[in-house]
């Protein structure tokens, strides 16, 4: 196959991002955001709204037909059932590129997905796809699905210099789903858990947060961002490059927002701006921009604010 160089336009499709979903599905919230989104508190009443749409995201996702089994109140059992179809269906896509020997390790690792997030420290490990696995029988595969877009695989720096990928280590990375919603799916999660906000729930909310941070991230960067740790003392998230700055992106599920990575950070590197996502209220102090979760597909317009 030929390529005509200069003729062709490529286009990037992503699942639907919180943006397009509340446009869909609230939409006179979605207008209030777009007309009077400042570095100030939203009213509690936008608040409350926000965060019933971002649960509702979290069970259903960017995937199309499932977003619409959701908004026709067809039943969390069909919006379940829509997703299980599309698992089903990528999984049979992996025998029709693949040989067999590929298609069992492209299919444990896409299998291992909940289980490499549901860590506290989610770098990918080979032995949780299976015991005594090495990077080599499986990097091919990882390739496969990152290459048919199933996954994302977020490098860590050594420092934040620019640009980032300059200090990427190939040896250390995270690997996310490309929907929330299919994650979820994946995990075989209930949607009862994700609405009610279970405190049982606690640890992979994290992960689902992430994936839901990150799945607004990548159209907005044109790419994929990086994270940052120290040892296994501090870990930030993610790392955005913005104009001339790297800025740290601190990603917290719920309202309590304890921890010291963002601290330890900013005492290393000192950073001009930081952000962290959190189910708190929106507001700007001392360089740190604090952003609703829902918000996440706002973030380069609030920062632009600062």
């Amino acid at each position: 196959m030929t390529v005509p160089v200069g003729k062709v336009q490529t286009m990037s499709l992503y699942p639907l991002t919180f943006r397009e979903f509340l446009c869909a599905s609230d939409p006179s919230t979605f207008d209030y955001i777009e007309q009077n989104l400042s570095l100030s508190h939203l009213p509690e009443i936008i608040m409350s709204k926000l965060t019933d749409s971002y649960r509702r995201y979290m069970v259903c996702g960017g995937m199309p037909e499932a977003v619409i089994a959701l908004l026709e109140n067809r039943g969390m059992q069909e919006v379940d059932r829509v997703l299980g179809d599309i698992l089903y269906l990528y999984q049979a896509d992996f025998s029709k590129y693949a040989t067999p020997v590929e298609v069992n390790r492209i299919t444990a690792l896409w299998q291992s997905l909940p289980s490499q997030l549901s860590k506290e420290n989610r770098k990918f490990l080979y032995n949780v796809v299976r015991s005594g696995a090495r990077a080599r029988e499986y990097e091919d595969g990882l390739f496969w699905l990152e290459e048919a877009g199933l996954i994302y695989r977020l490098y860590n720096v050594s420092k934040p210099g620019i640009p980032l990928s300059a200090y990427r280590e190939l040896s250390a990375f995270k690997v996310y789903a490309l929907d929330c919603g299919l994650l979820r799916r994946l995990a075989r999660l209930s949607p009862e858990v994700v609405l009610s906000g279970n405190e049982q729930y606690k640890e992979f909310r994290g992960a689902m947060a992430e994936n839901m941070v990150l799945q607004a991230l990548v159209p907005q960067l044109n790419g994929v961002p990086y994270y940052w740790t120290s040892g296994n003392q501090a870990e930030i998230e993610f790392l955005i490059e913005h104009i001339d700055q790297v800025i740290p992106v601190e990603v917290k599920s719920a309202t309590r927002i304890s921890g010291g990575s963002l601290a330890s950070y900013t005492s290393r590197y000192n950073p001009s701006l930081r952000v962290r996502l959190s189910m708190n209220n929106l507001q700007y102090n001392g360089g740190l921009i604090s952003i609703p979760l829902p918000l996440a597909d706002w973030i380069l317009r609030l920062i632009a604010m600062a």
